[in-house]
């Protein structure tokens, strides 16, 4: 399954980013979701009961995932990870699961993003991702609550019917199958996972192995799934987008997105471990690239791991937008990793 000579052959910074995640992996140490599944919590129905319990829980959580080894693992009646379903359950009803805040009940009808029941469009062994990650088992879901014109990816992610409904029993054990295949972790993409947090987490509930879980996602959630996503995720792989809050709503159709999408970096930098994805857009190195760059520098530090990434192609609806119309230069590439690296970033990948 796991080599432990990857971790060093990845350099000691690295390997000291993801400590967590490779013993994890390893499986010298359970899950952060494993351990959620451990603690016990009180039942409740009313939401503003469930969350002052969740809060009361969450508040010493952290603590308790230092200090559980294996041989302190149970399973309660009800659990801190029933308690997080529960709350994801009731949010669905009138949905602010992310930032667009849509306050309908998506039980019944979509919001921004058009997603009804989650569909699974592809799942597989990656071997394509960051070196630490492979093999990942990447669960593609579709539908995205961004409408990025140019989107990489957007035959799922803006076509949210695309895919498969699979029951949350029958997608664990094949998450508990690729684990012993030799997946490295469980990654939850798209699209965007957050329209489906109530799904995924019943679905790991279900899972029998020790598996880090990485919640790779364009981190515009709202502040309450953000915590629910603590004690969730173990790794959070970021697609940060953009400097300034102009160029998200011309490019993505999102406002407030350097607020948000900043303050939940925040979150999940205390929360778990992270990967922070930055696609390199042509004609936006100086408004949108280095600006982030420096704001990652500034508040979460250089040894944050940072994958400066050149795939942009003009897909979708690019070519009519001459801005964004052509591939990144060589030059705006390398502007951007040589501005990462004079900052003193260490682990660029």
């Amino acid at each position: 399954m796991f080599s432990r000579g990857i971790v060093g052959g990845l350099g000691g910074n690295l390997g000291m980013a993801l400590q967590d995640y490779f013993k994890i992996a390893s499986n010298e140490k359970p899950s952060r979701m494993r351990v959620t599944k451990s603690i016990t919590a009180d039942y409740c129905m009313e939401l503003d009961a469930l969350w002052s319990e969740h809060e009361k829980v969450r508040a010493e959580y952290h603590s308790k995932y230092i200090e559980t080894s294996w041989n302190g693992l149970f399973r309660p009646e009800f659990s801190y990870l029933d308690l997080k379903i529960m709350i994801a359950d009731k949010i669905l009803e009138n949905c602010f699961l992310c930032e667009k805040n849509c306050k309908i009940d998506r039980r019944i009808e979509t919001g921004f993003c058009r997603v009804s029941k989650p569909a699974i469009a592809s799942e597989f062994l990656h071997m394509a991702e960051e070196k630490p990650l492979v093999p990942s088992h990447t669960i593609f879901f579709s539908g995205c609550n961004f409408q990025c014109i140019y989107c990489q990816n957007w035959d799922i992610s803006q076509q949210p019917d695309q895919g498969m409904v699979v029951e949350p029993l029958k997608l664990a054990k094949i998450i508990d199958l690729r684990r012993r295949q030799g997946s490295m972790n469980v990654n939850f993409v798209g699209g965007e996972p957050t329209p489906n947090i109530p799904y995924i987490m019943r679905v790991m509930k279900n899972s029998k192995e020790n598996i880090p879980v990485i919640w790779n996602s364009n981190l515009y959630l709202s502040e309450y799934a953000m915590k629910l996503l603590d004690g969730f995720a173990d790794v959070y792989i970021t697609d940060f987008k953009y400097g300034n809050n102009r160029c998200a709503e011309d490019l993505s159709g999102i406002s407030n997105y350097s607020e948000v999408v900043r303050r939940n970096h925040r979150i999940a930098y205390d929360a778990g471990e992270m990967i922070i994805r930055h696609l390199v857009i042509p004609n936006h190195v100086e408004c949108c690239s280095k600006p982030l760059i420096k704001w990652i520098s500034d508040n979460l530090g250089s040894e944050v791991i940072l994958n400066i990434m050149s795939q942009y192609r003009p897909l979708y609806k690019a070519p009519e937008h001459p801005e964004i119309s052509n591939l990144p230069t060589m030059d705006e590439i390398q502007e951007v990793i040589s501005y990462a690296e004079a900052l003193g970033f260490v682990n660029i990948i």
